[in-house]
């Protein structure tokens, strides 16, 4: 998603500037992350200046395939991202401007694209997990020395091992 500069000034100096475009961001599922596929996301925008800043305000929203952290299963997760980036037309930038993470630009051409691939980046999930848990009957459960349990499961049952402390405690009601 590119912009020209002059088209830029022409359309969003007096007055922000709107657009709605669709990006192709399938380049990240080639990178080694967890993303398993991702299409095309929508980008909604707002752009003005402010001085020698030129600041985009924008909406990324679209869905990823990731793998269940349990089952390696395909989740389809959609999201939903609001940022706001800021480029400068300065060739002089001051310390803050660095720390504030300013974008110079190089060219005539502002280029988003690697913005918006950063931003989803930074959105996806450390894990996820899908819904049909139980979809397939050749899930292993258990094993030598571990077992899956549910939280409804997981909350009735005692461990074997602290099975004798309950009995101290009936004695110590009893004596009371």
């Amino acid at each position: 998603m590119k912009f020209a500069l002059a088209q830029l000034k022409k359309n969003a100096y007096k007055e922000p500037f709107t657009f709605s475009e669709t990006e192709d961001v399938s380049e990240l599922e080639e990178m080694n992350n967890d993303i398993r596929h991702i299409g095309e996301v929508e980008v909604q925008g707002t752009c003005f200046f402010q001085g020698d800043n030129i600041i985009f305000s924008l909406r990324i929203h679209g869905e990823m395939v990731l793998p269940c952290a349990r089952t390696l299963e395909d989740v389809h997760y959609p999201f939903a991202i609001q940022t706001d980036e800021v480029f400068t037309t300065s060739l002089y930038r001051s310390e803050a401007e660095i720390e504030a993470e300013i974008h110079p630009i190089d060219g005539e051409v502002l280029d988003l694209t690697p913005l918006i691939k950063e931003n989803i980046l930074l959105e996806v999930p450390y894990r996820v997990f899908s819904e049909e848990e139980n979809s397939r009957p050749d899930y292993i459960t258990e094993g030598k020395g571990w077992q899956f349990t549910s939280k409804q499961n997981n909350a009735k049952s005692i461990d074997e091992r602290f099975r004798k402390l309950e009995s101290l405690f009936n004695k110590d009601e009893k004596n009371d």
